[in-house]
């Protein structure tokens, strides 16, 4: 007789509000493969570390099929928060920021980096007060996620969570309620550590040319 796969509600963190919303890791991890969102290489990160693995979420986010129930139950531990705003980096985070706030009824908004700084643009504003949640596609250090908070903060918002598809970081806590998705293993290397570097493979960053999964 065949063993069924381990089910779970992804991280087994997601409350009574999605326990009949289940997938197996693997079901999770075929999707982002199946998608070609599983990228293995020589990576440049945005935090400027270097990683064997990429995670391209807009590759799964592009469907809406995937996009919809990935973000409503990334949403679910926050129902009953009261969340009134969802705010998201630009560019990786505006779908996810979208579909969270349509699963919450609120607001979808996304900050942008102008001069190096982190900032919301094109009329978008948070009311002193307002219950917001910060969300990301890939949480890896941190430091985009503290500088959304940090915006929230600016224009007297109150950061209720934080919550992100995929969280890579092993381990970050940012001091208010977080959830993901799905918790990987990745490991990162600074430039001056990576094996990669010394093993002399060709450094790329995703979204900077066409990158494609090793073995198709």
């Amino acid at each position: 007789m065949r063993r069924q796969p381990k089910r779970v509600n992804f991280t087994a963190k997601v409350g009574k509000e999605g326990r009949n919303k289940s997938l197996t890791l693997e079901e999770i991890l075929n999707i982002f493969r199946d998608c070609g969102a599983l990228l293995e290489g020589h990576f440049l990160l945005s935090s400027g570390l270097h990683s064997s693995q990429y995670l391209q979420c807009a590759l799964v986010l592009q469907y809406p099929a995937h996009a919809e129930p990935f973000c409503a139950l990334l949403a679910a531990p926050f129902q009953g928060e009261g969340i009134q705003v969802v705010v998201a980096p630009a560019l990786g985070g505006i779908i996810v920021a979208h579909e969270v706030a349509r699963a919450l009824g609120a607001r979808a908004l996304f900050t942008e980096r102008v001069e190096g700084r982190m900032t919301l643009r094109r009329g978008f504003q948070i009311s002193p007060g307002e219950r917001t949640l910060v969300v990301e596609d890939v949480l890896t250090t941190g430091g985009s996620t503290r500088e959304v908070m940090a915006t929230v903060e600016e224009q007297a918002g109150g950061v209720v969570g934080v919550g992100c598809l995929v969280d890579r970081s092993g381990g970050i806590h940012l001091g208010v309620k977080q959830h993901a998705l799905l918790h990987l293993n990745i490991l990162n290397y600074s430039p001056q550590a990576c094996p990669l570097c010394q093993e002399g493979k060709p450094l790329m960053k995703p979204g900077s040319r066409q990158v494609r999964p090793e073995g198709g």
